[in-house]
């Protein structure tokens, strides 16, 4: 079933609280001032050891209220149950009693009070109200409905009364009824969007669309130059796939409001669901070079036509023209720059991408994720003087944010320029919270550092600290498995790592050489021949690391002449150890 939004006055069981009506002086009929002054003694209550200070059962229900006001539920429920056995005639204890019994969810007893409250006081309408309300909550909407019948006829003005009743009739549901409901709040109030919209709905439900196109019509006619009506009937011609009618009402629009922000997107709509992609692309374009529609919505709009894999892929050049537009009709948003940017990124135009994402942030500095995207794109354009610049503006903006600091370093250390890399490295670190791959990544370029700056004590416990946070970060375990071996130190240690290493990432080629590498520092030079292989296998071609560790390899294994090819071919790469050139020339292995 359909639930419906239902404008009108919900009474919520708490909030009755000041709804009381004039309390009977004279609870039992017919009694004298005399007579009452003789029963004083048995109205106490137990309430108090001075009975005058009361004022009969007005003064009970004072001491009872206040009970309740400083949250002393039970001893105001006791008074009020007492109370009400005392004066079973005053309908104030009744309510009072059942409202207390509705907040404890005792909802049965609060009806049997509010029915008797009812019966006893039928002209207070906030019993009426309340006890409608208790068959809601207990799902007897059939009552409820038999209440609000009483409340709407003795109160005609107030349709606040009918909006509530028709909506007690959608939850049974008995639509009919409901739909009478909104036509008498029509007649007292007129045509509304908020009426038609809802009725449309229920015909919907009703399986009548003529009536419910007929409300649509209904709502135009009395509003005959508001263009969103006539917008919302094309819409409903869409859904129904009658896309005659849609396009008949669009063009009409156009005709009377040619300014009008939603007309190209609607149009888009159109010619998309008819299968016309060229023509809803020519819609969208007009629609995105219309600066009276906003930024957001047109974004939106983009979302909805496309699916992600339409927007980078067969679409992608729609998109990325799209997105154009919307930086020329909006220069000065920088959500359209992002958004740009993000499809820039996508068609690997970094470049491009760097320059969008710049331009946001100059126009917007306040967006941490634009800054973040300059940083990731700086970096993988390997732009590390900017790189550097625009982190120390971003720790300056954010400083709270661990990621500025991690870029900063790693702008520092390709730049070799260690000690503020170290500096950025520890100061970040400390800003970590929950999130251990970071963390990680923040101990394993101290490692690097540390090395690089030939501390090799640091940087094994840098080292040790990321796996200690991650312990499967193949890159950390790689690292320092190649570091101890280059120094001949816990072998055993570093072939586990290297291993582990090469298991998370069987296809790394550099991890190979590195478990080659360990095999080779321990002597078994068969296994190193084989995983050092592997790696000469690089797509991008082999390192001269590890064209030399081959050579190396060889030699071990006899093969002297392959060997020294091998160094040759290194010494040819521009790079290699600082014995390339002597193994060259004397044919020999030097280590």
């Amino acid at each position: 079933m359909v639930k419906y939004y239902i404008a009108g006055v919900v009474f919520l069981l708490s909030s009755l609280f000041l709804h009381g009506c004039k309390v009977n002086q004279n609870a039992i009929s017919g009694q004298s001032q005399k007579q009452i002054k003789k029963k004083k003694s048995d109205d106490k209550l137990s309430l108090t050891d001075n009975p005058k200070t009361y004022n009969f059962n007005t003064g009970i229900l004072i001491e009872a209220k206040k009970e309740a006001i400083i949250g002393n539920l039970k001893n105001a429920y006791d008074i009020y149950r007492r109370y009400v056995e005392r004066y079973p005639q005053d309908p104030v204890g009744m309510f009072e009693l059942g409202r207390i019994e509705a907040t404890q969810k005792n909802f049965q007893e609060a009806i049997k009070l509010l029915k008797q409250a009812s019966l006893l006081d039928p002209s207070n309408i906030w019993y009426q109200l309340f006890l409608a309300e208790l068959y809601q909550v207990n799902s007897d909407y059939t009552s409820a409905i038999a209440i609000y019948e009483k409340i709407v006829e003795k109160n005609p003005e107030n349709l606040d009364y009918y909006f509530q009743l028709a909506a007690l009739y959608l939850m049974i549901p008995n639509y009919p009824e409901a739909i009478k409901i909104y036509d008498k709040i029509e007649e007292n109030a007129g045509i509304s969007e908020e009426i038609t919209i809802q009725k449309e709905k229920i015909f919907l439900q009703m399986n009548d669309p003529v009536q419910a196109e007929n409300e649509l019509k209904k709502l135009i006619q009395a509003f005959p130059n508001e263009t969103r009506y006539y917008s919302i009937l094309a819409e409903f011609y869409m859904t129904a796939n009658n896309f005659e009618k849609a396009i008949e009402i669009y063009r009409h629009i156009s005709e009377i409001d040619p300014e009008n922000a939603y007309i190209h997107m609607s149009m888009a709509d159109y010619y998309r669901k008819t299968g016309n992609r060229e023509k809803s692309f020519e819609e969208l374009k007009l629609g995105f070079a219309n600066p009276l529609l906003d930024v957001d919505t047109k974004v939106n709009i983009l979302l909805s036509f496309y699916s992600v894999n339409q927007l980078f892929g067969e679409y992608k050049d729609q998109a990325l023209i799209l997105s154009k537009i919307l930086i020329d009709t909006h220069p000065n948003d920088a959500k359209c720059y992002s958004m740009y940017g993000d499809l820039l990124v996508q068609d690997k135009k970094y470049n491009e991408a760097r320059t969008c994402f710049i331009k946001a942030v100059a126009i917007d500095s306040s967006k941490f994720a634009l800054w973040e995207e300059v940083l990731r794109l700086d970096l993988q354009l390997s732009e590390y003087q900017h790189l550097v610049t625009f982190s120390q503006k971003a720790v300056e903006l954010f400083p709270e944010q661990p990621i500025v600091y991690l870029f900063s370093g790693l702008a520092h250390l390709q730049l070799k320029a260690y000690e503020e890399a170290l500096h950025s490295l520890i100061a970040g670190a400390k800003l970590v919270v929950n999130n251990d791959e970071l963390l990680a990544q923040f101990y394993m370029y101290q490692g690097d550092i540390y090395h690089a700056l030939k501390n090799p004590a640091e940087s094994d416990k840098a080292y040790e600290m990321s796996l200690k946070t991650k312990g499967d970060n193949a890159f950390v375990l790689n690292n320092f498995a190649y570091y101890l071996s280059q120094r001949g130190e816990s072998l055993d240690k570093a072939e586990k790592m290297a291993q582990k290493a090469v298991s998370l990432d069987p296809e790394n080629t550099s991890f190979q050489d590195t478990y080659g590498w360990v095999f080779y520092q321990l002597g078994n030079y068969t296994e190193a021949k084989l995983w050092i292989e592997k790696a000469l296998t690089d797509k991008d071609g082999p390192s001269a690391d590890v064209l030399e560790h081959y050579g190396d390899v060889l030699y071990k294994l006899g093969d002297k002449t392959q060997a020294v090819e091998y160094w040759i071919k290194a010494k040819n790469k521009g790079e290699g150890s600082s014995f390339l050139e002597k193994k060259i020339t004397d044919k020999k292995l030097y280590e």
